[in-house]
């Protein structure tokens, strides 16, 4: 059954599954999409507690987390398990989960409105100022590079060329962040990726007024 203990529980699972997180999918992102989703929702007439319960475990199966894709949907089959839900309400949850990740923009198209909402509130916190220091937080983390001049960026990845990514940050911002606002599935989502794209695009007019020591 979805209520207020579910939610608890699935917000102690994931400040303690994200921890100890240096790479922007933090417990704070996770805390950030779920408010996300949740306004989202209630603009949206959706579930507000599936919404909410989905978005905090939204990035509990993910590969980059697990030895393989399909060990991170156990995992979390595993723990959804374990708590008093119908096999409905599981198979909602993780139906929603399962369009969330970019995956280079190989994602399966979600199939329901929480499950659009879950997939916007993820993507704005890829953008805007939030994103940007998510961005640069990860590059730092993978021992990327800040910004590569002359490289071009990639185009039509993969999951698995996505997934071996040795991208700048800089690069990063043009193989997804700029793609995001144009995949907004929700009339919200899609009104609240406008001035987030805006704060991108402006950066890295700076960026690079910077990096040629012009401003």
């Amino acid at each position: 059954m979805l209520n207020k203990s579910l939610t608890e529980k699935a917000e102690i699972f994931a400040k303690d599954f994200f921890s100890s997180d240096t790479t922007g999918h933090d417990w704070f992102h996770t805390d950030r999409v779920r408010n996300q989703a949740v306004a989202i929702a209630e603009e949206e007439g959706a579930s507000i507690e599936k919404c909410e319960i989905a978005a905090l475990l939204h990035d509990i199966a993910d590969a980059k987390f697990h030895e393989s894709e399909k060990a991170g949907k156990e995992y979390l089959k595993n723990w959804l398990a374990h708590q008093k839900m119908s096999s409905e309400e599981i198979n909602d949850i993780l139906l929603i989960i399962s369009t969330v990740s970019f995956k280079g923009g190989n994602n399966t198209s979600p199939a329901t409105l929480e499950a659009e909402i879950v997939h916007d509130a993820d993507r704005l916190d890829a953008i805007g100022a939030i994103g940007i220091a998510r961005c640069f937080m990860f590059a730092g983390n993978k021992n990327h590079d800040m910004h590569r001049p002359g490289r071009a960026s990639r185009e039509n990845m993969s999951i698995e060329e996505y997934r071996d990514d040795n991208s700048s940050a800089v690069d990063h911002f043009y193989e997804k962040l700029l793609k995001l606002k144009g995949l907004m599935l929700t009339a919200s989502g899609k009104k609240r990726a406008e001035l987030r794209h805006n704060r991108l695009v402006n950066f890295l007019d700076d960026f690079y007024s910077e990096w040629e020591g012009h401003s």
